[in-house]
């Protein structure tokens, strides 16, 4: 491993978290929070000389080569999930840091659990600060760190292989940083567009940009403490609904239909399994409600429907009502969700559609095998082959996803908490989905955790987000050798 130019991404990355503290420093003033301003400045000239620190120190021309970027990657994330925590210790707003380095981590990452107990009560600018991690991570930092740094390097395709989530790596163009910028292009385009969208139906400005920034990043961190179910409007909740399912879209798939390409978005069989899957998911729950929840067979239950299904499938998280006291079939069909998640080269978590479409598959080729032992019958997606190494991969991610949920499980149980919750508490971690079931739903919070699980969890959330192979190889010593 080239060491300098893993400590200088590091420290690049830094100093772009420090830029992005001015917001909520802003905020602060604006709204008259003079200590929690204070607090940001504090932190932000920490972060700053510290990121400029390891670029001055660690001068240098080596060339990133692909362990780099997976060392990158995974350092990059943790320290700055680190130095994000302090704001919310320095402000007072989460004294404990192991609660703010878990709140922190379930920002970046696009969880959206949470260990606050009372939201409302916290400061804006402490609110508007929990909010821009969500959407800092969203298409990941080091993403927007290709996007706007000039000449990142060949290796910096590394940076990208590494962080994006998906088994199938998408170049827009031939040029990686144009790749880069054509995803914060779009990520822009419906950030903004959310933000007028949600004006125009009443929101005021605040909550209208903190909501577009955990809704286009999936994250599902609200500044109300009843979350979505704090707006009655169906408006609202139809915009969030729309563009949750969007920021869900593989962004090559948003690309081709802003090129008007429609016959490439057509022929995408993972927007397919992630749109069918979506609306038999909400029309089963919807029926379940209504036939064994005594709902009425009203739009507004069909909304609840609809909503609660988008927000687990896409990962997001947000609540218009406490799933957790639906019917068990309901409940099961969201837990499923938080398996598949959405559209790789997206900002959902989870497993991702493609990956399910990949095993599906494999699995009825490797059936037909059985029956005719000479059969060559290669997968192919959109058209395309799939290379044999890419479906192992797929394989081994979701064994070793699977592996990492029993374990935060199990750890999460020592709590004595109820096996629902033990298991929903894992899954929807390291699915990046936020709310959980029982006391860890989404009218509850994560607070009644030991610090034990909250590490755990946070490293869960982290293994999610990264798909696992970045922080992994962390643990192996000759990773660390030059």
């Amino acid at each position: 491993m080239h060491h300098k130019t893993v400590f200088r991404t590091l420290g690049h990355i830094l100093r772009i978290e420090a830029a992005f503290l001015l917001l909520p420093l802003a905020v602060c003033l604006g709204y008259g929070e003079l200590e929690e301003a204070k607090g940001f400045a504090l932190v932000l000239a920490v972060t700053a000389a510290a990121g400029q620190g390891l670029i001055l120190l660690c001068r240098g021309s080596e060339r990133m080569q692909a362990r780099d970027g997976f060392a990158a990657v995974a350092l990059c994330w943790i320290v700055m999930s680190a130095f994000g925590a302090l704001p919310y210790v320095v402000t007072g707003g989460i004294p404990s840091y192991v609660d703010a380095f878990f709140e922190t981590v379930s920002g970046f990452t696009t969880t959206g659990a949470t260990i606050l107990t009372d939201v409302e009560a916290q400061a804006k600018g402490v609110l508007f600060w929990r909010a821009l991690t969500q959407w800092m991570g969203g298409t990941g930092v080091l993403v927007l760190s290709l996007a706007i740094l000039p000449k990142s390097g060949e290796g910096s395709v590394y940076l990208m292989r590494a962080e994006s989530p998906g088994p199938i790596k998408t170049k827009l163009l031939p040029k990686i940083q144009d790749t880069a910028k054509i995803l914060y292009k779009i990520y822009l385009l419906l950030t903004v567009g959310e933000i007028l969208c949600l004006m125009l139906a009443g929101m005021d400005w605040y909550d209208a940009v903190t909501h577009t920034f955990t809704t286009v990043s999936t994250g599902g961190f609200s500044v109300k403490a009843l979350s979505v179910a704090a707006y009655p409007s169906l408006a609202i909740r139809w915009i969030i609904i729309i563009f949750m399912f969007l920021s869900g879209v593989n962004f090559s798939v948003l690309f081709f239909a802003l090129q008007r390409n429609f016959r490439a978005v057509f022929r995408s069989e993972e927007l397919r399994w992630y749109t069918i899957l979506s609306a038999a998911a909400s029309g089963l729950i919807f029926v379940n409600l209504v036939a064994v929840g005594g709902e009425l067979l009203n739009f507004d239950n069909f909304t609840h429907a609809v909503f609660q299904v988008v927000t687990v499938a896409t990962t997001t998280g947000y609540a218009t009502t406490d799933f957790a006291l639906w019917p068990t079939m309901s409940q099961l069909i969201l837990f499923l969700l938080m398996i598949t998640g959405a559209c790789a080269g997206s900002t959902a978590g989870g497993v991702k559609s493609i990956r399910l479409v990949i095993l599906t598959k494999n699995l009825r080729r490797e059936v037909r095998r059985i029956l005719h032992p000479r059969l060559v019958q290669p997968i192919k997606i959109d058209g395309e082959r799939v290379e044999e190494s890419t479906i192992a991969g797929a394989t081994l991610f979701f064994y070793a996803y699977i592996l990492f949920f029993a374990v935060g499980a199990l750890v999460v149980s020592w709590d004595n908490v109820s096996f629902v919750e033990a298991c929903s508490a894992s899954m929807t971690c390291i699915g990046n989905v936020g709310p959980g079931l029982g006391q860890l739903g989404p009218m509850g919070s994560f607070a009644i955790l030991s610090s034990l699980s909250k590490v755990v969890l946070s490293a869960n959330m982290l293994l999610g987000r990264l798909e696992i192979l970045p922080l992994l190889l962390l643990l192996f010593p000759s990773m660390w050798k030059k």
